[in-house]
Parts: C-alpha cells; structure tokens; sequence
C-alpha cells in the first residue's frame, strides 16, 4: 500500500512539473529569490561582516538569505494552493529548508570553532546528509524509511525507545545545540565590544551564558529522544561523588577560573611572573590560563595554581613599570652638571615616561669610578624590558662620547711574593737593570805588583 502511494505522488509530480503552470511557478520562484536578494542587500549595506552566521562574505553566503527565501517560498505554495498543484514549490520548499540547515550549522561552527581542523569535516558530512534527506523527501522515500525505522523498538528501563525517535532526536539535538552555540556567540560577541575595562568579567558571564544555553540544548535533545529526564538526579549525584573524589582537581579549576574572573585580580593584558615563568595574559578560560612571554612561549597555567601560589602581577593596580639600569664615570667627573643632561637624553627615548620621570642617582664610590643609577619608568611592558633598556643605555653612551667623559677600565695592583731563598739570591745578584738599561759591570781586584 505504501509502495504504490509512493509511486502514486511521484508520478503526480513528475506530470505537475510537465504541466504548463510549472513554468508560472518557476517565475513566482526566481521572483522570491530575487526579493530575498534584495532585502538581504538592504539589510546589509555595502559591505557585510564576514564573521557574522546572518550574512557573509557574499549576500547569499549567509543565513539570512536562504531564510527569507524560504519564508516566500513558503507563502506563495500557500497561495498558490487554492488556485494550481504547486509542483516547483513542492521541490524548492525543501531544497531551501535543507540550505537553511546547512548555511547555519556551517555560519555557526566556523564562528564557533574557527581553528579546528574537523569542523571542515563536519561540514561536508552535514550538507551530504541534508541533501540526501531532500532527495529522498521528494522522491517519496523518505517517509517510508521512517515508518520502517519506528517499527525497530526496545525498552530501557521504564522508556520505551524506536529507532526513528533516536534518529529524530539526535537531528533536534543537534540542532538545538547548534542554535544554543549561535546565541551563546552573540552574546559574547556583544559583551566583549568595546573598551578593555572589565573584560575579564565580561568573559566570564560569557562563559556561563554559554554552559547554560548548552545544558539548555542537551536537555532538549534528551528530551526528544525520549530519555526520561527525571533520570539526570541519579546521574547528577554520580557526577557529585565523581568530582568529589577523582575530578576534584578539574573542579577546583573550573572554580578557580570563576573566583578569578570574579575577583579580577587578573585581567587580560596583564603581566605576571609565575615561578620563573614571566608574560602576559592573553586569555583566561574557565579550566586554565594562558600567559604568553616576552619571546613568543606560551604557557598553559591551571587556574587552580593562580590561586593557591604567589603571583606577581605587575599591572594590577598601575600598568606602568619601573626600569633600573647603571653606569660608571671617573672620578673627577662633574655629577651635578651631568645629571640633567642624562635626564633629557632618557626623555628623548620613545617609550620613556615623561610622569613619573627619569632620574639619575650617585649610587656609590667603586674603586674604579663612581656608579650612577639610571632609574626610569615606561607604560608597556608587553612590548619588552630588554629593547627600551637598550635605547636608554645608548642614549646615555652617547651623552659620554659626547663630552669626552670617561668610562674607567678596572684597574689592579698585583703583589708576587717569593721564597727566602729566591730573595737571598737576588740581593747577591744586585738589582734588576730597568728595560733599555744596559747591566751592571762586576767589579775586579787587581792583584798587587
């Protein structure tokens, strides 16, 4: 019966497509796809977002599009109900909810997940699937294969479970959680705009939107196989004693980084020294944190361990930082004349603080000169300590050169001491002729006539 039912609509479509008001409907299609385009161009303007799931690099690339489409297409099969079979629209109907499906799993993963490898995966076996599904839906297949697939059932527990309601549950949870992803990511995208002030708490109310929207969608999808959900009170006091013993260090993680974002006692941007490992923060997620150094490392540090050890944070309440560096002049050197001099060749650094600014201090009297103590300030330290310490000590090198001060080398008396034996032979031989001196003459007895 169903097998000549089937046969039955496809031959129905297939002379309603021969029939002349198919070419009616074709034009009324192409119209509705030509309003689409023109309102997603309105809408858009001249240049649309590439990140953005509603449109794209191009009008038709987006979400937006196939949406507005199908909606016309939609309202004109029903239009056109009273007066002709639709046959074109009983096609392009599914075609462009298909395209729906595919345009915003795709827009939603890529904004998601933007450097994963599978998410290409993913979106080749998505548009095989949808496009299979259509096929079959036209081709009278499709509803068959359901039926067929709802007569395979089992019990498990007191649920009672077929086939066709895990297959359609896993495509609504699949969707749903596809939807929970897109809202979650417009939320954060909204609420990480603007200025950097709180953007750690942001980040952090981000996070949570986006554990509650997909817990939200899990229990959809649950819901929709099937499962019945009052089960999840066993498996959440299971998940209890689970964190409690063998997951307790993933959990205090997860609160760590909460208490954290929380607190705001480390921000994005800031730099820290932790143990020997020195950078900046550029992203704090919920489990851990990453600090990328001056040289381009980067670290994965747990948040549990920004909690529980000494962190120094040299941007916690002051983003500026101060730079010592030093130099040694001879003695006889004019320090009060040459203090402002080093001063204004500091300012003239790029990077060099003018408030607070520079200093020079007589540290201490070496023996080979007297040390002065260059001490400035700068507001960027992720740009590096080493380079701007550079250019001082340049600046300064070349004030020196300038005015023909002096850098002293080290200099040192060395006292050899020698053996009694050594001396005694010494002072028999005389003393050491200097260099160029001819030697002595030993003086002769001339013997009596």
């Amino acid at each position: 019966m169903l097998r000549s039912l089937n046969a039955q609509e496809l031959n129905e479509l297939v002379q309603g497509l021969l029939r002349p008001s198919a070419l009616v409907e074709l034009a009324i299609l192409i119209g509705c796809l030509l309003a689409a385009w023109v309102v997603v161009r309105l809408v858009r303007g001249e240049r649309g977002d590439p990140d953005s799931v509603w449109f794209g690099r191009r009008i038709v690339d987006g979400v937006l599009f196939p949406v507005l489409a199908l909606v016309f297409g939609f309202v004109v099969k029903l239009l056109l109900g009273g007066l002709i079979k639709p046959a074109i629209f009983k096609i392009a109907v599914p075609i462009l909810f298909s395209l729906v499906v595919i345009r915003l799993s795709v827009r939603v993963l890529r904004a998601s997940f933007p450097a994963t490898s599978w998410v290409r995966t993913a979106e080749r076996s998505i548009s095989w699937i949808a496009w299979i599904a259509v096929a079959l839906w036209i081709l009278g297949v499709l509803p068959l294969i359901l039926d067929a697939m709802g007569d395979v059932r089992w019990d498990v527990g007191s649920t009672h479970l077929s086939l066709r309601n895990v297959f359609e549950g896993t495509l609504t949870a699949g969707l749903a959680l596809v939807v929970a992803l897109w809202i979650s990511g417009a939320i954060e995208r909204r609420l990480l705009r603007g200025t950097p002030r709180d953007l750690s708490l942001r980040k952090m109310l981000a996070n949570v939107v986006r554990v509650v929207l997909l817990f939200v969608g899990l229990l959809v999808g649950l819901s929709a196989v099937g499962i019945d959900l009052t089960a999840l009170s066993v498996v959440g006091g299971a998940i209890g004693v689970g964190l409690g013993f063998g997951l307790q260090k993933i959990a205090a993680n997860y609160v760590s980084g909460f208490v954290i974002l929380a607190e705001r006692s480390l921000r994005i941007g800031d730099m820290v020294k932790i143990d020997t490992f020195e950078g900046r923060i550029t992203d704090i997620r919920t489990r851990y944190t990453i600090i990328r150094s001056l040289g381009g490392r980067e670290s994965i540090v747990p948040n549990e361990m920004l909690i529980t050890n000494r962190v120094e944070n040299a941007s916690l309440a002051d983003p500026r930082v101060a730079i010592s560096s030093g130099v040694q002049v001879a003695y006889g050197t004019d320090v009060p004349a040459l203090q402002p001099v080093l001063v204004e060749a500091m300012l003239r650094v790029p990077r060099v603080l003018s408030e607070p600014g520079p200093s020079v201090q007589l540290g201490d009297f070496a023996s080979d000169g007297m040390n002065l103590v260059l001490n400035f300030w700068i507001r960027d330290p992720e740009n590096g300590l080493g380079n701007v310490k550079s250019d001082v000590n340049l600046a300064v090198l070349a004030v020196l050169n300038a005015r023909g001060i002096e850098i002293p080398y080290p200099q040192r008396v060395v006292h050899a001491r020698i053996s009694r034996e050594k001396r005694d032979e010494a002072d028999l031989l005389g003393p050491v002729p200097s260099i160029g001196e001819p030697p002595p003459v030993a003086a002769t007895r001339e013997p009596r006539g």
